[in-house]
């Protein structure tokens, strides 16, 4: 079994292929003639999987790409996520930031200004979640950082109508029922930068991630905080602490070991790692303990992880990944103990990716 890593950057994405257990990389790219790249995708457990891409071009807008020959060509799809002309806010896609595949064939994308689409053909056609996309409270939405997005979409491993999504800067809103409707889901998450510190909405949530053997457990990294909810977000429980540093971008589990969960401080002002020293931080009980992890990291640094720029694959042993802002990507294949070079040079590096070949 092998290894494909998907890099998308400013100026493109890259494949990098592993078929030895992550010691060597053969790398292929840029492709998107350049084009900003903010996500990256393939199926999982399939013999050829269909990547997908998410490229947001000045000529034709943003769009997806597909490739069936592990990554070696790619096609622009049939249909992007579109808005209807004429809709009420007037809403036009500006970048596609987050595209996922669900266990039941259907594919989201997650898109700024903050909007949900879903194609169930392979991205031949899209809809919008209208209950969503032009919710009551719209017109109140304010932009994180990096503008209003929708970041992240978490679906129910084994209850599809279950669907979580994080906006900057609006929080974490969920459905139950498939989409047809939605509130908000942010109780107990803080927003510092508010005069009301625990709003209803106005949260800046970072990035979310979950372990398809504890679906109802998520884990979730806030503008400020570090969070687990055991009920698939209806409340959630501070476990940032104990860090360095309670600001970050990505938070991800281990994929054989639901309680295992990384992440990424930064300090908040300038964005980069606590005291310039890289570090990754490592909790093996869910977030009652957290162990610090940089050998083989630099000892000073100014970079920082972006919050699709961490994932692992399935193997055994398992590889886990970063990619940074300066354009390094590192690998660790022992739970993080220790870490190493895979490529560097690269351009800015939005998302990484892994999938099974």
């Amino acid at each position: 079994m092998g290894v494909l890593l998907l890099v998308g950057t400013s100026k493109g994405g890259f494949v990098l292929e592993s078929s030895n257990k992550q010691r060597t990389w053969k790398m292929r790219g840029p492709f998107f003639e350049g084009f900003e790249t903010h996500d990256m995708i393939g199926e999982k457990g399939e013999d050829r999987p269909t990547l997908y891409a998410a490229v947001n071009t000045w000529m034709w807008g943003p769009v997806v790409y597909k490739s069936t020959d592990l990554g070696h060509s790619w096609r622009k799809a049939k249909a992007h996520p579109r808005f209807p002309e004429g809709n009420p806010h007037k809403l036009s896609v500006q970048r596609i930031w987050n595209l996922q595949l669900d266990n039941y064939g259907r594919l989201y994308a997650g898109v700024e200004p903050a909007a949900l689409f879903v194609s169930e053909d392979g991205s031949s056609s899209w809809a919008g979640i209208d209950s969503l996309n032009f919710h009551a409270t719209r017109k109140n939405w304010q932009p994180g950082n990096g503008g209003l997005c929708l970041h992240t979409i978490i679906t129910h491993p084994k209850q599809g109508r279950k669907i979580r999504v994080a906006i900057s800067a609006v929080g974490v809103i969920g459905s139950d029922d498939g989409g047809s409707e939605w509130r908000f889901m942010n109780k107990n998450i803080r927003a510092d930068f508010l005069p009301t510190k625990y709003p209803e909405y106005g949260q800046c949530v970072h990035k979310i991630d979950l372990h398809p053997s504890k679906p109802d457990v998520l884990y979730l990294q806030n503008h400020g905080g570090v969070y687990v909810s055991k009920d698939f977000g209806e409340k959630w429980i501070d476990i940032g602490k104990a860090l360095p540093s309670d600001y970050g971008f990505p938070i991800g589990v281990h994929p054989h070991k639901p309680d295992q969960v990384y992440v990424v401080p930064l300090e908040m002002g300038p964005r980069y790692p606590p005291n310039g020293a890289f570090q990754v931080w490592v909790s093996n009980d869910g977030g009652k303990r957290w162990r610090k992890s940089a050998k083989g990291l630099p000892e000073k640094s100014y970079f920082n992880v972006l919050r699709e720029g961490m994932a692992m694959d399935g193997e055994d042993p398992c590889g886990i990944y970063l990619g940074t802002t300066d354009g390094e990507l590192f690998c660790s294949t022992d739970e993080g103990n220790s870490w190493h070079r895979i490529a560097e040079h690269l351009p800015r590096i939005y998302s990484v990716s892994c999938v099974a070949t």
